[in-house]
């Protein structure tokens, strides 16, 4: 056995133990030593999330990935949660198919840069057929196909002090991944969504495919990524909008 697994097991088990022998603050306070700590932590619920990003990062770190299906595996219907961008900014992208439409990537990066729709288009494209399941008990499978996000993060140069990655959408929500599912190769800014361009109430011209979280993860609508060391100045400082609406910053599935 490694060392490494032999540490993240001795870690995992003693998270287990703790909760359950001597309370959940204790276990966080063991999750916060290795800076497993997630921006949601406050309040009644917050050492219960902890103790959940905690184990699941360190249970799943070792290259985990979402089930893939069978293209006869696809949903026949996709559900679509939300309405589409009403701001006239939006709207007027749209009239124009987004062909003005540019993807800003700024913070702890070495070049900011942006990114039209044609720009990310011309990139190596990957596509996947994963599950989309939402908090409400909904769900479908659908295929996915765009650029994976490590590889945008790596044209713009990642600080190695970067934490978590922001993304703001035409619609004013706005969430946040670590940099464990930004890098992972599943993550992705998809434009595609079973062959054809990505549906206007999918998100289009870009969404974020996280599927190894629940469906509110994958943002749709996107205008603006920011790459930081910290959450606690964005919003209320809980990590993302989805705290804020009463669900978990970490939705790991």
């Amino acid at each position: 056995m490694s060392r490494i697994l032999t540490r993240r097991r001795l870690m995992t088990t003693g998270l287990s133990a703790l909760a359950g022998a001597s309370g959940i603050a204790i276990a966080a306070r063991l999750a916060d030593r290795y800076g497993l700590i997630p921006p949601d932590h406050g309040g009644v619920y917050g050492a219960g999330e902890t103790l959940t990003y905690a184990a699941q990062r360190l249970l799943t770190s070792r290259g985990s990935m979402a089930r893939e299906f069978r293209r006869d595996q696809i949903s026949k219907v996709a559900p679509v949660n939300g309405g589409v961008p009403s701001s006239l900014d939006y709207r007027a992208l749209a009239t124009h198919r987004f062909s003005d439409w540019e993807l800003g990537v700024d913070g702890l990066v070495a070049r900011r840069s942006s990114f039209t729709l044609a720009d990310l288009k011309r990139m190596p494209a990957t596509s996947q057929i994963t599950h989309q399941a939402c908090e409400e008990g909904w769900s479908f499978i659908a295929e996915w196909t765009g650029v994976q996000l490590s590889q945008l993060l790596n044209l713009v140069g990642v600080s190695a002090s970067a934490k978590y990655v922001v993304f703001y959408a035409y619609d004013d929500l706005w969430e946040s991944i670590d940099m464990d599912d930004a890098l992972h190769p599943q993550t992705l800014l998809a434009y595609g969504m079973n062959g054809q361009d990505l549906p206007t109430p999918h998100g289009a011209p870009i969404r974020l495919r996280v599927p190894r979280q629940l469906g509110y993860k994958s943002l749709k609508y996107l205008a603006q990524i920011t790459v930081v060391d910290s959450l606690k100045d964005l919003g209320q400082g809980l990590g993302s909008v989805s705290p804020e609406l009463g669900y978990s910053w970490y939705a790991g599935i």
